[in-house]
């Protein structure tokens, strides 16, 4: 294992035919490469699905190795006003193109803009249409103007499913020559929802604890193990109430996990449970009804065994 380097920059795709799973994009960019032209473009979809890594390598494949001279990032998530629009992206976009028709300017978290920044941003992308190509990423395509989308060929990228995540985790499990379980690669996964870019800084967090295990993935993250829940879950099902609340005892304050992790990894085990259906329903619920409590300001320990005592009736 390296020393510090950060993995997620270490293994950050180059090329876009090293992207994991987004063909959809990929092909169409590959055209595009080829004929040396590109329009503005959105890429929309959740965190860690690969936005900012293929404007980056749709950069390196139309610039070569002087692509950051032609390409600027920026984060509109640090800046949101007009002014960054009208100062830093302006004058970039003036400037003249090195060895190149056009530059890129590659706006990350667009959808965080403020709306006068957006209208600013419309008429900067009119005028420098000719020597300027705008890539936009946005978690939420809907929060972006609609005269700005009819500017853009818009994309949307799609989740990680688990054989892509498990695609690229290998890859680097290979390059780092570590040993990690089956099942840990599962729950790095499950843990981080499809997230790439958590998945890996999870992946490194836990090989520095040696060999990579279910039970190391749930120390470095944080986040209740599901055989713990699943345990307290039982207890409670079988009518055992005060075993069920020292479990939730041991996971609150031995364990240090959050109350709303918790309640989302019971959320999660309710629909395998072998318990009527209708008793299913009414504990999603009854789960949803508990979190919103929680968010409220309820203490932990009261909240969730309160949502227990649902639990302890389901079975009858």
């Amino acid at each position: 294992m390296t020393g510090i380097e950060v993995w997620t920059e270490k293994y950050r795709p180059e090329k876009l035919d090293e992207v994991i799973n987004q063909k959809h994009v990929v092909e169409r960019l590959r055209v595009w490469v080829k004929q040396g032209n590109v329009p503005n473009m959105l890429f929309a979809g959740s965190a860690g699905v690969g936005k900012t890594t293929i404007a980056l390598c749709l950069a390196r494949e139309l610039y070569g190795e002087n692509w950051r001279q032609n390409f600027q990032e920026t984060n509109a998530s640090d800046e949101r006003g007009i002014n960054v629009v009208r100062g830093r992206i302006k004058d970039f976009a003036k400037m003249k193109p090195l060895g190149a028709d056009f530059k890129i300017i590659f706006l990350d978290e667009s959808d965080s803009l403020t709306p006068e920044a957006q209208q600013a941003l419309r008429r900067t992308i009119e005028s420098f249409s000719g020597v300027c190509r705008f890539i936009l990423s946005a978690n939420y395509s809907s929060r972006i103007i609609e005269p700005i989308q009819s500017r853009c060929a818009v994309f949307r990228l799609r989740g990680m499913t688990e054989g892509d995540a498990k695609e690229y985790l290998n890859r680097i499990i290979k390059g780092e020559k570590l040993k990690a379980d089956a099942n840990a690669l599962k729950a790095i996964y499950e843990i981080s929802g499809g997230d790439l870019r958590k998945a890996t800084n999870l992946l490194q967090a836990s090989a520095a604890l040696g060999k990579i295990t279910p039970k190391s993935v749930y120390e470095v993250a944080a986040q209740a193990n599901p055989s713990d829940v699943l345990e307290m879950i039982n207890l409670a099902l079988s009518g055992k109430f005060t075993d069920a609340r020292k479990k939730l005892h041991d996971l609150l304050i031995n364990q240090g996990l959050s109350g709303e992790d918790i309640i989302r990894e019971m959320h999660r085990q309710v629909l395998n449970l072998k318990i009527p259906e209708k008793n299913k329903l009414n504990l999603v619920e009854k789960i949803g009804e508990f979190e919103f409590r929680l968010n409220q300001g309820g203490s932990e320990d009261i909240q969730i065994e309160a949502l227990l005592t649902h639990f302890l009736k389901a079975k009858k």
